[in-house]
């Protein structure tokens, strides 16, 4: 019988700065890193799926890294993992990119979905992912936005869980103070929307933490809805865009809060 890996524990801690102190940051948080947990290990799975596109942008030959399970990557997974290096004494192991059909994502508790309103699961997709999830795994979906998105995501979940209902986390849930303290669920802007003067995009105003719960009350499924927290990873380093820096300071603190609470209950 299949089973999951034993979930991993994680932490970090990363507040980001302005471009000029960067480095001299980053180097304070090494010194600190905590040792409590030494010994664990992490790593960003994210997931390569079917999308409804998928036929059109063969067609068209899109890059790989162009298309929709792709957006962010790899400076997203790629700059949290570093983070994650740099301020633990966890093991984390570089990204991956897995599918649903390989057997090598019962290793991996943590998995990660971006823009969800492209997929399009198979009944053996969706049977995968539901074993997944009852066992203990997490899916985090990011980076989508608006009601016709949220309708189009919001089928690919029944499909997975038709019996459960999706509920909101309000602040007062603990997942917003199990590592940083944060007040209310933050929205990040994509970089376009950035440039544009806004926050949000696609008719969808203000951001959500949704999640679909176990049994137990455990989220199985978190819902990152109306924020952009793949670019504000993605975008962390970019000195070009100094305006950005305090959208990838809430992205990581979020995300961070997702991880750690997600993976220790």
């Amino acid at each position: 019988m299949r089973r999951l890996a034993g979930i991993a524990l994680i932490t970090a801690t990363l507040l980001i700065v302005g471009p000029a102190i960067a480095s001299f940051a980053l180097a304070q948080m090494t010194i600190g890193a905590d040792e409590r947990f030494a010994g664990l290990q992490w790593t960003f799975a994210r997931i390569k799926y079917n999308s409804y596109t998928a036929d059109a942008r063969t067609n068209l030959q899109i890059a790989y890294w162009e298309e929709p399970w792709a957006i962010d990557a790899p400076a997203a997974e790629q700059n949290l993992t570093r983070r994650l290096k740099t301020v633990t004494a966890i093991e984390v192991t570089e990204p991956v990119v897995l599918t649903l059909d390989d057997d090598k994502i019962w290793q991996h508790p943590w998995l990660y979905i971006v823009e969800p309103s492209n997929v399009n699961l198979s009944e053996s997709d969706a049977a995968t992912l539901r074993e997944h999830l009852l066992r203990g795994g997490t899916l985090t979906l990011d980076d989508f936005h608006g009601p016709y998105e949220w309708d189009l995501t919001v089928r690919q979940l029944q499909k997975i869980f038709p019996d459960r209902d999706i509920v909101e986390l309000e602040p007062s849930h603990p997942i917003y103070t199990c590592f940083y303290s944060l007040e209310k669920y933050p929205q990040v802007p994509g970089l376009g929307s950035f440039f544009s003067g806004s926050t949000w995009e696609k008719g969808g105003v203000v951001a959500h933490l949704r999640a679909i719960l176990d049994d137990s009350g455990r989220p199985m499924v978190l819902i990152n809805w109306i924020t952009d927290m793949g670019d504000g990873l993605e975008w962390s380093n970019a000195e070009d865009y100094p305006g950005y820096v305090k959208w990838t300071a809430q992205a990581y603190q979020m995300m961070i809060n997702e991880v750690v609470y997600t993976l220790t209950h």
